[in-house]
């Protein structure tokens, strides 16, 4: 089908641009409207000239009919569809079709005045434009050119505030030195909005509750001044009213911590603390806990930058699904220092505070393993009375490899339960919750346990626990710090198979010994695509993994090597990662993607190779598409040994990764993409059961490199995600035959959400 459709598309299109001219279907007594030209004729070009002529070439309308390759197949469309209905034309039409834009449709007085005024805002006064008409009698078309005298512009010798005896002039006056009105400046009306906006924002942080920018008002002169200059002045206009001029404080801070809509306020307790009322039938939020998040307070002047940290803190605790602060006015107006005052009612509605929720997922991996997985989660909101969450998950899931593979048969069963306990707060040291303005840090206590099971090869049990920090900078910038992060692993079970290949593999069953990981963990996360609607948007993450360190100084000098800790192998190694995004908005939905990652750990000490567990991998949905998971690398290893598929130890202490993709929509939730990926993993110290592995100068030449095109169904956020790739570059193959080109058999990701 959707080779017909190009096929129709094509066909049409030559049609179009070969013999079927839209020159028969205009009208006798129309012209075409081809396009409009600007002839400007500037007295003085402006620094800005280019940038000029874009804001008045966006004033011409209305736009001509578009074209490609000279040719305009949107209008080809509805014209065939007007005079020959059929169910292809009428197809075309809709998705495709143009309406005739005429000369008789420009209005060139209309756009001569839209000239003369965009030019007039930039300060160009007493512009003139004349518009000329270009018909061609042969092809029916018209061409309007706009000549345009623009004269020297005016430029400001002064700007000041207009003096009067109110407060408020003189607060004015003390903003005049970040001014965006600088002498010799352009005249320029939206630079003067700005202006205005920046005073009522800074008079608004002073406590003006009541002012608004539309009070003020410029007034120009120039009769004092040649050369085309003016002096600027700035007031308020008249008959402003007296409650927009005058500073308001804060009266009283009321809270309403477990806030209903239509709730009576006059059955409610009220628990006076830190000179703020916390009014709450039962209580739900302890006042002590709640005071921390907010920042407005008695007797201080109103500041909306203030009363948006507030929203702001209080949102993060994570207890609360709306979140309202309402200041009223009181009539009382302080005499002596002309104030006003305000209460500042701060509305809380609080989230279900228990829930369940029930995950079912059927999983699909590129190798080749497929199978359910059933999840479900208890979460309490408030379990202390401070706005702690705590998340209970248990989770089981199953997995069989179900194609073609040398592990055939093989099959997977997980068994998981993990506690989270989150404060929104730091709990130790606790004076350092006073240091954050933006956020409030929380602190995290996690408790987890795992059990998988593999059949034909080992059962491992593990059990985690950390304690650590996360918090917000600002809106981009989130750190987290976990100083105590502690891993035991148990290799419970083992078959004969697997124990044969941890003999030929000494470094595979080094990283299995190692069953105790304790250490400190840091993540850096500035997250630029929270813009939605900007052009250029950049991700980055990097983490810094450290463990064995202290614990190899508790251990002391070792009676045997390596050193152990309560009895226990532990492993030392340090190891760091960098994750870079880059998206470009094409605009209509359309963007183009890309990513770089690099990852780099190294084992010492104690350790000779790193934990399986935190080693590098590439290949798979979210990876390179092109290869299976787990099924390139390191370096040109092909992965077989024997004749036997060792995808399980295809992993390294080094990974470099590159993707591109370019996104784009089909039709309502349905998207589209086509994308290139390129990376693998290497080893720092030969292994001979993965040869060819080791990282060398030429490392470059052993990167895998695949292309394909995928399927995308976005709703509301939730992404499914269908790829079809193949390698391009395998590094598994011969040196002088790694470059190829088979599309036959591609390699097929199903995943949720993007891959980057």
């Amino acid at each position: 089908m959707k080779v017909l459709v190009f096929a129709f598309w094509g066909l049409y299109l030559i049609v179009g641009m070969t013999g079927c001219s839209v020159k028969k279907y205009i009208p006798e007594d129309e012209y075409l409207y081809s396009e409009a030209k600007l002839d400007l004729d500037w007295e003085e070009e402006p620094a800005d000239k280019n940038r000029k002529e874009e804001e008045i070439r966006s004033v011409l309308y209305p736009k001509p009919n578009s074209r490609i390759l000279g040719m305009r197949p949107g209008l080809y469309f509805h014209y065939r569809a007007e005079n020959h209905p059929n169910f292809i034309n009428r197809f075309l039409n809709r998705k495709w079709g143009q309406e005739p834009v005429y000369l008789s449709d420009v209005n060139t007085e209309s756009v001569e005045e839209l000239i003369v005024n965009r030019l007039e805002n930039r300060g160009f006064f007493f512009s003139q434009v004349d518009t000329e008409i270009i018909r061609k009698e042969k092809s029916k078309k018209a061409t309007l050119i706009y000549h345009t005298e623009i004269p020297k512009p005016y430029t400001l010798h002064s700007y000041q505030i207009d003096t009067d005896t109110l407060q408020i002039y003189q607060k004015m006056a003390e903003f005049m030195d970040s001014t965006l009105m600088e002498s010799g400046r352009r005249f320029d009306l939206q630079t003067m909005k700005q202006e205005r906006n920046r005073m009522d924002r800074k008079l608004k942080y002073e406590g003006y509750y009541n002012f608004n920018s539309e009070f003020l008002i410029f007034e120009a002169d120039t009769n004092q001044l040649d050369g085309k200059k003016f002096d600027l002045f700035l007031r308020l206009k008249d008959q402003v009213p007296p409650k927009s001029v005058i500073p308001y404080r804060i009266n009283q801070v009321n809270v309403y911590s477990n806030y209903k809509i239509g709730q009576d306020s006059l059955d409610q307790n009220t628990i006076r603390f830190n000179q703020k009322n916390y009014i709450q039938k039962e209580e739900y939020f302890k006042p002590e806990r709640l005071d921390p998040f907010i920042l407005i307070e008695e007797n201080s002047l109103y500041n909306p930058g203030i009363s948006a940290a507030t929203s702001r803190r209080l949102g993060s605790s994570g207890a609360y699904k709306f979140i309202n602060i309402r200041y009223d006015v009181i009539d009382t107006i302080n005499s002596a220092d002309s104030t006003g005052w305000l209460d500042a009612n701060i509305y809380l509605s609080p989230l279900n505070m228990r829930a369940i929720r029930l995950q079912l997922q059927a999983v699909t991996k590129s190798n080749s393993f497929t199978g359910p997985s059933l999840a479900m989660t208890y979460s309490n909101r408030n379990l202390f009375g401070g706005g702690e969450v705590f998340n209970l998950t248990t989770s089981v899931g199953y997995e069989t490899q179900i194609r073609k593979h040398d592990h055939k048969g093989l099959n997977s069963m997980l068994f998981e339960l993990n506690g989270d306990l989150i404060f929104p707060r730091v709990l130790f040291p606790s004076r350092l919750t006073n240091w954050f303005k933006y956020a409030i840090p929380k602190t995290r206590v996690n408790l987890g346990g795992k059990y998988v099971s593999r059949t034909r090869l080992f059962t491992m049990g593990s059990i985690q626990s950390s304690y650590g920090y996360t918090w917000d900078a600002n809106k981009f910038v989130t750190h987290e710090l976990t100083p105590v992060s502690i891993t035991y692993l148990n290799l419970l079970k083992s078959t004969t198979e697997f124990e044969n290949i941890l003999e030929q593999n000494p470094f595979l069953r080094s990283s299995f010994d190692q069953k105790f990981i304790a250490g400190l963990n840091y993540s850096y996360t500035y997250n630029g695509m929270v813009k939605h609607q900007k052009k250029h948007q950049i991700y980055w993450n990097s983490n810094i993994d450290i463990a064995g360190n202290l614990v190899s100084l508790m251990a002391g000098k070792p009676l045997d090597e390596p050193k152990k800790f309560l009895g226990m192998e532990f492993a030392q190694y340090a190891k760091a990662d960098i994750d870079l995004r880059y998206h470009i908005n094409l605009g209509e939905d359309q963007k183009l993607a890309s990513r770089l990652y690099a990852g780099l750990g190294w084992a010492y000490g104690n350790s000779k190779v790193m934990p399986y567990s935190k080693q590098f991998y590439s290949g798979g949905p979210y990876s390179v598409r092109a290869f299976h998971t787990r099924g390139l690398g390191p370096g040109s290893y092909s992965g077989t040994r024997d004749g036997e598929n060792t995808y399980f130890d295809q992993t390294g202490n080094i990974r470099l990764e590159a993707n591109v993709e370019y996104r784009f929509p089909i039709f309502q939730y349905l998207k589209g993409a086509v994308f290139a990926d390129a990376g693998n993993v290497w080893v720092t110290r030969d292994n001979p059961n993965t040869p060819g592995g080791r990282i060398k100068e030429n490392f470059y030449k052993e990167i895998g490199i695949g292309a394909g095109a995928g399927l995308r169904v976005e709703i509301q956020g939730f992404v499914i995600r269908l790829d079809l790739a193949s390698p391009v570059h395998d590094p598994r193959r011969p040196e002088d035959d790694r470059w190829i080109l088979d599309f036959k058999k591609p390699v097929i990701n199903l995943a949720v959400g993007y891959p980057f």
